[in-house]
């Protein structure tokens, strides 16, 4: 039997809302946070899209040397992606199906229609464990405010006014 009920809050992420939980888990793994090293066998497009959201990933805090693999198969479906939809930009969504006397018996789909789809929702599933959607980061609770982190426990509801 599978895993039930949603993942679990990182604990970072519940010590920064302010969480009792936070002070709970002692034992969750800490990964070096140092950005991984893009793989030499990635596409072209794939080691692109690399140099472009490793900034931004280590920027947020959310990228260790660890996370290497998941990194380099949201690239890799990013630019098969890409790939799917710039041929149906190209070559548009439908072609015509013609009998042996020319004539169009059908309209059918390319391929690449199906493909892009099940691509953007693999994207999407990778997105979502990088917090590469707004959904996602509102989801993780951080804040580029500092004083949001800093007052983050419980005390910034008790604060004195002066």
């Amino acid at each position: 039997m599978g895993e039930r009920g949603p993942a679990p809050t990182p604990t970072r992420i519940l010590q920064m809302r302010g969480s009792w939980r936070g002070k709970l888990r002692r034992n969750e793994p800490k990964p070096e946070r140092k950005s991984p090293h893009c793989p030499a066998w990635l596409r072209k497009e794939a080691k692109r899209a690399w140099k472009e959201i490793t900034p931004q990933l280590e920027a947020m805090g959310v990228l260790g040397r660890c996370d290497r693999s998941a990194l380099a198969r949201y690239c890799q479906t990013l630019a098969k992606w890409r790939e799917a939809e710039e041929f149906l930009m190209e070559h548009g969504s439908v072609y015509p199906v013609k009998s042996a006397d020319g004539s169009i018996v059908e309209i059918r789909e390319y391929p690449q229609v199906g493909r892009a789809i099940r691509l953007a929702e693999q994207l999407l599933r990778l997105e979502k464990q990088f917090g590469l959607t707004p959904s996602a980061r509102a989801g993780m609770g951080l804040s580029n405010n500092p004083d949001y982190v800093r007052d983050a426990g419980k005390e910034r509801f008790f604060k004195r006014s002066s």
